[in-house]
Protein backbone atom coordinates (compact mmCIF):
# COMPACT_ATOMS: atom_id res chain seq x y z
CA UNK A 1 0.00 0.00 0.00
CA UNK A 2 2.78 2.43 1.18
CA UNK A 3 4.96 1.54 -2.34
CA UNK A 4 1.44 2.61 -4.37
CA UNK A 5 1.61 5.73 -2.43
CA UNK A 6 5.16 6.77 -3.58
CA UNK A 7 4.30 6.06 -6.97
CA UNK A 8 1.62 8.29 -7.17
CA UNK A 9 3.34 10.93 -5.62
CA UNK A 10 7.51 11.87 -5.88
CA UNK A 11 6.33 14.31 -2.59
CA UNK A 12 5.07 11.93 -0.23
CA UNK A 13 8.36 10.39 0.61
CA UNK A 14 9.45 13.50 1.98
CA UNK A 15 6.21 14.57 3.63
CA UNK A 16 6.72 11.26 5.39
CA UNK A 17 10.37 11.95 6.29
CA UNK A 18 9.39 15.53 7.98
CA UNK A 19 6.89 14.00 10.13
CA UNK A 20 7.66 13.51 13.80
CA UNK A 21 5.50 10.27 13.99
CA UNK A 22 6.66 6.73 13.91
CA UNK A 23 4.95 4.94 10.77
CA UNK A 24 4.55 1.15 11.15
CA UNK A 25 2.31 -1.62 9.51
CA UNK A 26 -1.51 -1.13 9.92
CA UNK A 27 -1.36 2.60 10.00
CA UNK A 28 -1.77 2.99 6.34
CA UNK A 29 -5.25 4.89 7.11
CA UNK A 30 -3.75 7.27 9.27
CA UNK A 31 -1.06 8.11 6.64
CA UNK A 32 -3.33 8.62 3.57
CA UNK A 33 -4.85 10.76 5.94
CA UNK A 34 -2.22 12.91 6.33
CA UNK A 35 -1.23 13.20 2.98
CA UNK A 36 -4.74 14.02 2.25
CA UNK A 37 -4.74 16.80 4.44
CA UNK A 38 -1.55 18.01 3.04
CA UNK A 39 -2.79 18.21 -0.45
CA UNK A 40 -0.43 15.82 -1.57
CA UNK A 41 -3.34 13.34 -2.50
CA UNK A 42 -6.32 14.94 -4.25
CA UNK A 43 -10.10 13.55 -2.87
CA UNK A 44 -10.03 11.09 -5.68
CA UNK A 45 -6.77 9.43 -5.19
CA UNK A 46 -7.56 9.31 -1.39
CA UNK A 47 -11.05 7.56 -1.92
CA UNK A 48 -9.51 5.58 -4.26
CA UNK A 49 -6.18 4.08 -2.25
CA UNK A 50 -8.38 3.76 0.62
CA UNK A 51 -10.86 1.52 -0.65
CA UNK A 52 -7.55 -0.57 -2.12
CA UNK A 53 -6.07 -0.73 1.55
CA UNK A 54 -9.26 -2.14 2.63
CA UNK A 55 -9.45 -4.54 0.31
CA UNK A 56 -5.91 -5.70 0.95
CA UNK A 57 -6.36 -5.79 4.46
CA UNK A 58 -8.70 -8.33 4.17
CA UNK A 59 -6.36 -10.26 2.14
CA UNK A 60 -3.00 -10.02 2.71
CA UNK A 61 -0.52 -8.73 6.35
CA UNK A 62 0.77 -6.10 5.94
CA UNK A 63 4.58 -5.91 6.00
CA UNK A 64 6.29 -3.28 8.32
CA UNK A 65 8.19 -0.01 8.09
CA UNK A 66 10.62 1.08 10.32
CA UNK A 67 11.62 4.74 11.31
CA UNK A 68 14.68 5.78 12.48
CA UNK A 69 16.42 8.93 13.15
CA UNK A 70 13.08 10.77 11.70
CA UNK A 71 14.04 8.79 8.51
CA UNK A 72 11.45 5.99 6.72
CA UNK A 73 13.61 2.87 6.27
CA UNK A 74 11.42 0.95 3.64
CA UNK A 75 12.91 -2.56 4.08
CA UNK A 76 10.95 -5.16 6.32
CA UNK A 77 12.45 -5.00 9.70
CA UNK A 78 10.10 -6.04 11.77
CA UNK A 79 7.23 -8.71 10.51
CA UNK A 80 5.01 -11.59 11.54
CA UNK A 81 6.34 -14.96 11.66
CA UNK A 82 4.13 -17.04 9.48
CA UNK A 83 3.51 -19.76 11.74
CA UNK A 84 2.97 -19.69 15.69
CA UNK A 85 3.52 -16.45 17.66
CA UNK A 86 6.42 -13.97 16.93
CA UNK A 87 8.15 -12.00 14.77
CA UNK A 88 11.19 -11.51 12.61
CA UNK A 89 13.56 -8.74 13.74
CA UNK A 90 16.03 -7.84 10.90
CA UNK A 91 17.95 -11.46 10.33
CA UNK A 92 16.29 -13.12 13.74
CA UNK A 93 13.19 -14.58 14.27
CA UNK A 94 11.44 -14.38 17.72
CA UNK A 95 8.94 -17.00 18.55
CA UNK A 96 7.11 -17.40 21.95
CA UNK A 97 4.78 -20.83 23.33
CA UNK A 98 3.42 -21.87 26.51
CA UNK A 99 1.14 -23.33 28.30
CA UNK A 100 -1.17 -22.58 32.03
CA UNK A 101 -3.11 -25.44 33.44
CA UNK A 102 -4.86 -26.00 36.92
CA UNK A 103 -6.87 -29.02 38.33
CA UNK A 104 -9.04 -29.68 41.34
CA UNK A 105 -7.90 -33.16 42.80
CA UNK A 106 -9.74 -34.93 44.99
CA UNK A 107 -7.17 -37.50 47.21
CA UNK A 108 -8.87 -40.48 49.11
CA UNK A 109 -5.92 -42.55 50.97
CA UNK A 110 -4.86 -45.44 52.42
CA UNK A 111 -5.65 -46.08 55.75
CA UNK A 112 -2.68 -46.09 57.95
CA UNK A 113 -2.21 -49.30 59.48
CA UNK A 114 0.84 -51.56 60.47
CA UNK A 115 0.68 -52.77 56.68
CA UNK A 116 0.50 -49.73 54.79
CA UNK A 117 4.44 -48.66 54.98
CA UNK A 118 6.06 -48.76 51.54
CA UNK A 119 9.29 -47.06 51.13
CA UNK A 120 9.00 -45.60 47.74
CA UNK A 121 5.20 -46.21 47.12
CA UNK A 122 3.36 -43.54 45.16
CA UNK A 123 -0.04 -44.15 46.22
CA UNK A 124 -0.84 -41.69 49.36
CA UNK A 125 -1.43 -43.04 52.76
CA UNK A 126 -3.40 -40.93 55.67
CA UNK A 127 -6.42 -40.08 57.96
CA UNK A 128 -8.13 -38.04 55.65
CA UNK A 129 -9.29 -37.02 52.41
CA UNK A 130 -7.76 -33.74 51.13
CA UNK A 131 -8.47 -31.23 47.88
CA UNK A 132 -6.04 -29.09 46.19
CA UNK A 133 -6.26 -26.82 43.52
CA UNK A 134 -3.07 -27.56 41.80
CA UNK A 135 -0.91 -27.63 38.66
CA UNK A 136 -1.26 -31.24 37.07
CA UNK A 137 2.34 -32.98 35.72
CA UNK A 138 3.07 -30.13 33.91
CA UNK A 139 3.33 -27.00 35.53
CA UNK A 140 2.82 -23.44 33.57
CA UNK A 141 5.54 -22.65 30.95
CA UNK A 142 6.78 -20.33 28.55
CA UNK A 143 9.18 -20.42 26.07
CA UNK A 144 11.28 -18.12 23.67
CA UNK A 145 13.14 -19.18 20.72
CA UNK A 146 15.60 -16.37 19.08
CA UNK A 147 17.04 -18.42 15.37
CA UNK A 148 18.77 -16.98 12.60
CA UNK A 149 20.76 -18.71 9.22
CA UNK A 150 24.53 -17.39 9.54
CA UNK A 151 27.17 -18.31 7.18
CA UNK A 152 24.80 -21.53 5.67
CA UNK A 153 24.39 -22.81 9.54
CA UNK A 154 20.71 -22.89 11.53
CA UNK A 155 21.53 -21.31 14.82
CA UNK A 156 18.60 -21.58 17.66
CA UNK A 157 18.84 -19.72 21.38
CA UNK A 158 16.12 -21.33 23.10
CA UNK A 159 14.57 -20.50 27.08
CA UNK A 160 12.37 -22.15 28.65
CA UNK A 161 10.71 -21.03 32.29
CA UNK A 162 8.39 -23.16 33.86
CA UNK A 163 6.14 -21.15 36.42
CA UNK A 164 3.64 -23.20 38.61
CA UNK A 165 0.55 -21.77 40.27
CA UNK A 166 1.25 -23.66 44.03
CA UNK A 167 3.58 -22.54 46.23
CA UNK A 168 6.95 -23.56 47.58
CA UNK A 169 7.94 -24.33 50.93
CA UNK A 170 9.62 -21.35 53.04
CA UNK A 171 12.88 -20.94 52.71
CA UNK A 172 13.10 -22.40 48.94
CA UNK A 173 13.13 -20.96 45.46
CA UNK A 174 12.98 -24.03 43.61
CA UNK A 175 9.28 -25.01 41.66
CA UNK A 176 9.85 -28.84 42.63
CA UNK A 177 10.25 -28.25 46.25
CA UNK A 178 7.40 -29.54 48.81
CA UNK A 179 4.22 -27.54 48.50
CA UNK A 180 3.73 -24.49 51.09
CA UNK A 181 -0.19 -24.18 51.69
CA UNK A 182 -0.53 -21.21 53.35
CA UNK A 183 -1.17 -17.68 53.19
CA UNK A 184 2.02 -15.44 51.93
CA UNK A 185 3.82 -17.67 50.34
CA UNK A 186 4.65 -17.72 47.11
CA UNK A 187 5.35 -20.32 43.71
CA UNK A 188 8.64 -20.46 42.29
CA UNK A 189 9.93 -20.43 38.69
CA UNK A 190 11.82 -24.03 36.98
CA UNK A 191 14.22 -22.59 34.55
CA UNK A 192 14.15 -26.39 32.78
CA UNK A 193 15.46 -25.64 29.33
CA UNK A 194 18.56 -22.99 28.39
CA UNK A 195 20.42 -24.59 25.35
CA UNK A 196 21.72 -23.52 21.84
CA UNK A 197 21.97 -25.10 18.58
CA UNK A 198 23.32 -25.16 15.24
CA UNK A 199 23.10 -27.26 12.32
CA UNK A 200 22.26 -27.80 8.44
CA UNK A 201 19.57 -30.10 6.76
CA UNK A 202 22.16 -32.33 5.48
CA UNK A 203 24.43 -32.52 8.75
CA UNK A 204 21.90 -33.03 11.73
CA UNK A 205 21.91 -30.30 14.62
CA UNK A 206 24.12 -29.87 17.56
CA UNK A 207 22.43 -29.06 20.78
CA UNK A 208 24.27 -27.34 24.21
CA UNK A 209 22.89 -26.64 27.26
CA UNK A 210 20.19 -27.81 29.46
CA UNK A 211 17.26 -29.81 28.05
CA UNK A 212 15.17 -32.98 28.81
CA UNK A 213 17.35 -36.15 28.22
CA UNK A 214 17.02 -38.88 25.42
CA UNK A 215 16.46 -42.28 27.23
CA UNK A 216 12.72 -42.35 28.45
CA UNK A 217 11.85 -38.77 26.85
CA UNK A 218 9.09 -40.61 24.55
CA UNK A 219 7.64 -42.36 27.84
CA UNK A 220 6.70 -38.85 28.76
CA UNK A 221 5.95 -37.51 25.89
CA UNK A 222 3.57 -39.89 24.77
CA UNK A 223 1.78 -40.32 28.35
CA UNK A 224 -1.74 -39.14 27.93
CA UNK A 225 -1.18 -37.92 31.83
CA UNK A 226 1.09 -35.25 30.62
CA UNK A 227 -2.29 -33.21 29.87
CA UNK A 228 -3.71 -33.96 33.27
CA UNK A 229 -2.74 -35.07 37.01
CA UNK A 230 -2.36 -38.96 36.83
CA UNK A 231 -0.93 -39.99 40.64
CA UNK A 232 -1.01 -36.81 42.79
CA UNK A 233 2.23 -37.54 45.00
CA UNK A 234 1.38 -35.84 48.00
CA UNK A 235 -2.00 -33.70 47.77
CA UNK A 236 -2.24 -32.39 51.35
CA UNK A 237 0.79 -29.90 50.11
CA UNK A 238 1.08 -29.87 46.52
CA UNK A 239 4.30 -29.22 44.94
CA UNK A 240 4.44 -27.88 41.35
CA UNK A 241 4.10 -30.87 39.38
CA UNK A 242 1.57 -34.56 40.00
CA UNK A 243 3.57 -37.62 39.53
CA UNK A 244 0.97 -38.35 36.06
CA UNK A 245 2.52 -41.73 35.34
CA UNK A 246 6.21 -41.25 36.25
CA UNK A 247 7.26 -43.73 38.97
CA UNK A 248 4.39 -46.21 37.52
CA UNK A 249 5.05 -47.09 34.06
CA UNK A 250 9.03 -44.93 33.40
CA UNK A 251 11.65 -43.20 35.40
CA UNK A 252 11.15 -39.64 34.65
CA UNK A 253 13.44 -38.57 32.28
CA UNK A 254 14.56 -34.97 33.65
CA UNK A 255 15.88 -31.90 31.86
CA UNK A 256 20.20 -32.59 31.77
CA UNK A 257 23.29 -30.12 31.06
CA UNK A 258 23.75 -31.94 27.60
CA UNK A 259 26.23 -31.99 24.56
CA UNK A 260 23.55 -33.89 21.92
CA UNK A 261 23.59 -34.40 18.23
CA UNK A 262 20.84 -35.43 16.49
CA UNK A 263 20.94 -36.51 12.41
CA UNK A 264 18.74 -35.60 9.41
CA UNK A 265 15.73 -37.94 8.83
CA UNK A 266 16.50 -40.57 6.67
CA UNK A 267 13.92 -42.59 4.87
CA UNK A 268 11.89 -42.49 8.49
CA UNK A 269 14.93 -43.01 11.11
CA UNK A 270 16.08 -40.21 12.89
CA UNK A 271 19.08 -40.87 15.67
CA UNK A 272 20.46 -38.95 18.67
CA UNK A 273 23.60 -39.19 20.76
CA UNK A 274 24.56 -37.19 23.83
CA UNK A 275 27.11 -36.63 26.41
CA UNK A 276 25.47 -35.60 29.94
CA UNK A 277 26.20 -34.54 33.30
CA UNK A 278 26.60 -37.32 35.48
CA UNK A 279 24.13 -37.36 38.11
CA UNK A 280 25.08 -38.46 41.69
CA UNK A 281 22.72 -41.10 43.28
CA UNK A 282 19.57 -39.43 45.56
CA UNK A 283 19.65 -42.14 48.05
CA UNK A 284 22.85 -44.30 47.51
CA UNK A 285 26.76 -43.34 49.03
CA UNK A 286 28.37 -39.98 47.94
CA UNK A 287 29.81 -39.78 44.65
CA UNK A 288 32.43 -37.74 42.91
CA UNK A 289 31.77 -39.19 38.95
CA UNK A 290 34.97 -38.86 36.70
CA UNK A 291 33.43 -39.40 33.61
CA UNK A 292 30.33 -37.78 32.38
CA UNK A 293 26.90 -39.86 31.26
CA UNK A 294 26.14 -41.39 27.41
CA UNK A 295 22.55 -41.54 26.45
CA UNK A 296 21.40 -42.54 22.70
CA UNK A 297 17.84 -42.37 21.13
CA UNK A 298 16.63 -44.40 17.58
CA UNK A 299 13.18 -42.80 16.41
CA UNK A 300 11.28 -44.23 13.16
CA UNK A 301 8.16 -42.29 11.98
CA UNK A 302 6.29 -44.24 9.15
CA UNK A 303 2.56 -44.48 7.54
CA UNK A 304 1.37 -47.79 6.33
CA UNK A 305 -1.75 -47.37 4.51
CA UNK A 306 -3.92 -45.47 6.57
CA UNK A 307 -2.01 -46.26 10.16
CA UNK A 308 0.29 -43.66 11.30
CA UNK A 309 3.43 -45.16 13.54
CA UNK A 310 6.22 -43.43 15.71
CA UNK A 311 8.50 -46.43 17.33
CA UNK A 312 11.68 -45.25 19.69
CA UNK A 313 14.32 -47.36 21.49
CA UNK A 314 16.40 -45.41 23.82
CA UNK A 315 19.26 -45.81 26.20
CA UNK A 316 21.51 -44.87 29.20
CA UNK A 317 24.64 -45.29 30.59
CA UNK A 318 27.17 -43.51 33.61
CA UNK A 319 29.61 -44.55 35.93
CA UNK A 320 29.46 -43.83 39.43
CA UNK A 321 32.38 -43.65 41.67
CA UNK A 322 31.91 -43.47 45.22
CA UNK A 323 33.39 -41.35 48.26
CA UNK A 324 34.36 -44.65 49.99
CA UNK A 325 35.32 -46.54 47.09
CA UNK A 326 34.70 -48.62 44.54
CA UNK A 327 32.24 -47.67 41.60
CA UNK A 328 28.85 -49.02 39.76
CA UNK A 329 27.50 -48.62 36.27
CA UNK A 330 24.02 -47.54 35.60
CA UNK A 331 22.29 -48.01 32.73
CA UNK A 332 18.88 -48.74 31.37
CA UNK A 333 17.28 -49.69 27.61
CA UNK A 334 14.18 -48.62 26.99
CA UNK A 335 11.52 -49.45 23.51
CA UNK A 336 8.28 -47.93 22.98
CA UNK A 337 5.53 -47.50 19.59
CA UNK A 338 2.48 -45.46 19.17
CA UNK A 339 0.14 -46.24 16.71
CA UNK A 340 -2.61 -44.34 15.01
CA UNK A 341 -5.26 -45.56 12.73
CA UNK A 342 -8.19 -42.87 12.57
CA UNK A 343 -9.29 -41.56 15.40
CA UNK A 344 -7.33 -44.55 17.92
CA UNK A 345 -4.27 -44.04 19.41
CA UNK A 346 -2.67 -46.87 21.27
CA UNK A 347 0.57 -46.72 22.93
CA UNK A 348 2.72 -48.96 24.73
CA UNK A 349 6.21 -48.84 26.27
CA UNK A 350 9.06 -51.22 28.35
CA UNK A 351 12.10 -50.24 29.97
CA UNK A 352 14.75 -52.49 32.08
CA UNK A 353 17.34 -50.46 33.96
CA UNK A 354 20.27 -51.83 36.41
CA UNK A 355 21.60 -48.97 39.01
CA UNK A 356 19.03 -46.48 37.84
CA UNK A 357 16.62 -46.58 40.43
CA UNK A 358 12.58 -45.86 39.93
CA UNK A 359 10.73 -43.07 39.42
CA UNK A 360 13.70 -40.72 39.08
CA UNK A 361 17.24 -41.42 38.38
CA UNK A 362 19.36 -42.01 41.23
CA UNK A 363 16.19 -42.68 43.35
CA UNK A 364 16.82 -46.24 45.40
CA UNK A 365 19.17 -47.31 42.87
CA UNK A 366 21.52 -48.79 44.99
CA UNK A 367 21.66 -50.26 48.71
CA UNK A 368 23.60 -48.46 51.35
CA UNK A 369 27.64 -50.11 49.75
CA UNK A 370 26.36 -48.86 46.18
CA UNK A 371 25.47 -52.39 45.25
CA UNK A 372 23.02 -51.50 42.30
CA UNK A 373 19.52 -52.43 41.86
CA UNK A 374 17.51 -54.02 39.08
CA UNK A 375 14.48 -52.41 37.31
CA UNK A 376 11.75 -52.54 35.06
CA UNK A 377 8.49 -51.11 33.91
CA UNK A 378 5.67 -50.69 31.16
CA UNK A 379 2.97 -49.13 30.75
CA UNK A 380 -0.05 -49.56 27.82
CA UNK A 381 -2.91 -46.83 27.10
CA UNK A 382 -5.47 -45.89 24.39
CA UNK A 383 -6.91 -42.70 23.32
CA UNK A 384 -10.03 -42.77 20.79
CA UNK A 385 -10.74 -39.13 19.84
CA UNK A 386 -14.60 -38.03 18.22
CA UNK A 387 -14.76 -34.62 16.75
CA UNK A 388 -14.14 -32.56 19.96
CA UNK A 389 -14.24 -35.18 22.38
CA UNK A 390 -12.09 -37.87 23.07
CA UNK A 391 -11.82 -41.12 25.86
CA UNK A 392 -8.55 -42.66 27.29
CA UNK A 393 -7.27 -45.07 29.97
CA UNK A 394 -4.07 -46.64 30.39
CA UNK A 395 -2.59 -48.71 33.07
CA UNK A 396 1.35 -48.96 33.94
CA UNK A 397 3.96 -50.95 36.47
CA UNK A 398 7.42 -49.53 37.71
CA UNK A 399 9.05 -52.42 39.56
CA UNK A 400 12.21 -52.55 41.77
CA UNK A 401 14.21 -55.35 43.24
CA UNK A 402 16.78 -56.11 46.15
CA UNK A 403 20.27 -55.68 45.44
CA UNK A 404 21.15 -58.64 47.25
CA UNK A 405 20.27 -60.81 49.96
CA UNK A 406 21.78 -58.00 52.56
CA UNK A 407 19.81 -55.51 51.40
CA UNK A 408 16.57 -57.65 52.04
CA UNK A 409 16.96 -57.74 55.44
CA UNK A 410 17.89 -54.12 55.94
CA UNK A 411 15.04 -52.73 53.95
CA UNK A 412 11.77 -55.11 53.67
CA UNK A 413 9.47 -52.71 53.12
CA UNK A 414 11.14 -51.38 49.94
CA UNK A 415 8.89 -50.72 47.40
CA UNK A 416 8.43 -53.64 45.27
CA UNK A 417 5.67 -52.68 42.35
CA UNK A 418 4.31 -49.13 42.09
CA UNK A 419 1.16 -49.30 39.64
CA UNK A 420 -1.50 -47.08 38.88
CA UNK A 421 -4.56 -47.53 36.47
CA UNK A 422 -6.05 -44.09 34.59
CA UNK A 423 -9.26 -42.75 32.84
CA UNK A 424 -10.12 -39.89 31.26
CA UNK A 425 -12.16 -37.73 29.56
CA UNK A 426 -11.25 -34.45 27.29
CA UNK A 427 -13.08 -31.29 25.18
CA UNK A 428 -11.53 -29.44 23.15
CA UNK A 429 -13.24 -25.53 24.13
CA UNK A 430 -11.20 -24.34 21.51
CA UNK A 431 -8.03 -24.69 19.72
CA UNK A 432 -6.06 -23.70 22.64
CA UNK A 433 -8.20 -25.04 25.52
CA UNK A 434 -8.73 -28.70 26.64
CA UNK A 435 -10.91 -29.26 29.45
CA UNK A 436 -10.11 -32.99 31.56
CA UNK A 437 -11.68 -34.96 34.10
CA UNK A 438 -9.38 -37.87 35.23
CA UNK A 439 -10.22 -41.16 37.64
CA UNK A 440 -6.93 -42.58 39.32
CA UNK A 441 -6.64 -45.44 41.29
CA UNK A 442 -2.83 -46.06 42.44
CA UNK A 443 -0.93 -48.59 44.07
CA UNK A 444 2.09 -49.68 46.09
CA UNK A 445 2.86 -53.08 47.03
CA UNK A 446 6.35 -53.64 49.42
CA UNK A 447 8.55 -56.23 49.22
CA UNK A 448 7.80 -57.42 52.90
CA UNK A 449 4.41 -57.53 51.94
CA UNK A 450 2.79 -54.36 52.52
CA UNK A 451 0.84 -52.20 50.61
CA UNK A 452 -1.66 -49.25 49.78
CA UNK A 453 -3.64 -47.97 47.39
CA UNK A 454 -5.51 -44.34 47.17
CA UNK A 455 -7.93 -42.97 44.65
CA UNK A 456 -7.93 -39.74 43.31
CA UNK A 457 -10.07 -37.65 40.77
CA UNK A 458 -9.11 -34.57 38.98
CA UNK A 459 -10.83 -31.71 36.65
CA UNK A 460 -9.83 -29.08 34.80
CA UNK A 461 -7.98 -27.91 32.06
CA UNK A 462 -4.96 -26.94 29.99
CA UNK A 463 -4.08 -24.42 27.49
CA UNK A 464 -1.29 -24.25 24.74
CA UNK A 465 -0.23 -21.26 22.96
Amino acid sequence: MIGKIMLRSTAALGAIAMSTTPVFAGTGETLLKRLHEKGILTDEEYNELLAEEATEAETTPAPAVAVQGGEVDTGLLVKRTQSGIGFEVGPATIQFAGSVNGFYVHDNPDTPSATTPVVGGIASVGTKNSSAVRNGLLPGFLTVSVSTQQAGWDINAFFGLYPGINSAAWGTLGANNGGQPTALATSGIDARQTYMSFGRANFGTVKLGRDIGLFGSDAILNDITLLSSGSPGGNVAPANTTLGRIGSGYIYTDFQPQITYTSPKLGGFQAAVGVFQPLSSLTGPAQANSEPGFQGKLTYDGQFGGVGAHLWASGITQKHDMLTGGDYTGRGLDMGAKVTAGPIAVTGYYYTAKGLGTTVLGLFDTDAQGNPRSSDGFYVQGLATFGKFAVGGSYGESSLDFANPADALANPDLVRTNSSYVGQVRYSLTSWVTLIGEYIHSKAEAHSGNEAESDALAMGGILFF
